[in-house]
């Protein structure tokens, strides 16, 4: 996502989908593109659980030396190699480690695209089960008229229902909205 509010918003999205499209340019010839998925996202994961390593990402009171050892150390212990492994360890060294979410989130976009794979955004009050995913997913599914990835998101404070993006299209039935909606009736009654 890039960020909003700044003039880095459109400039982060370039950088990370030039890099991106390297890296799918070099794993699609070498019959990589999965591997270098699970790689990415296996490391995508590693972020977004650790704080630690998301300050290393962001901060850039580290060296690009400091950056590159822990990061080095890192894919190490998690045993990511090739062309993900590769493409990490350059990321950091071109001190562009802040844009590496973007980056893989850009990559999986064009590997979906590639694959014929709609990309959904899906946001719950709460952690659904495997039945009201697989709803989810099979009305998706029927829209799109293609094969659906999603990324789910758990917010509790839409205090139910959901909101999927889907593309240009956005759909919001979470209860939060609808509260809102009568306290915004209510009040024009008045």
């Amino acid at each position: 996502m890039a960020q909003s509010g700044s003039n880095e918003g459109p400039l982060l999205s370039g950088v990370a989908l030039r890099y991106a499209t390297a890296l799918f340019d070099l794993a699609s010839e070498a019959n990589a593109v999965d591997a270098a998925s699970g790689d990415l996202g296996r490391f995508n994961e590693m972020i977004q659980g650790s704080e630690d390593l998301q300050r290393l990402i962001r901060n850039p009171i580290f060296t690009a030396e400091e950056q590159s050892d822990a990061i080095a150390a890192i894919l190490d212990r998690a045993g990511i190699s090739g062309l993900a492994g590769n493409f990490i360890r350059l990321v950091a060294a071109k001190r562009r480690l802040f844009a590496l979410p973007d980056m893989i989130r850009a990559y999986g976009d064009l590997v979906a695209d590639a694959k014929g794979i709609v990309r959904a955004q899906v946001i719950l009050a709460e952690e659904p089960s495997d039945t009201v995913m697989n709803e989810i997913k099979a009305a998706l599914r029927d829209v799109a008229k293609a094969d659906v990835s999603l990324d789910v998101k758990i917010d509790p404070s839409l205090i139910g229902g959901l909101i999927v993006k889907m593309g240009s299209r956005m759909v919001d039935a979470s209860v939060r909205t609808k509260l809102n909606s009568i306290r915004l009736a209510m009040k024009e009654v008045r």
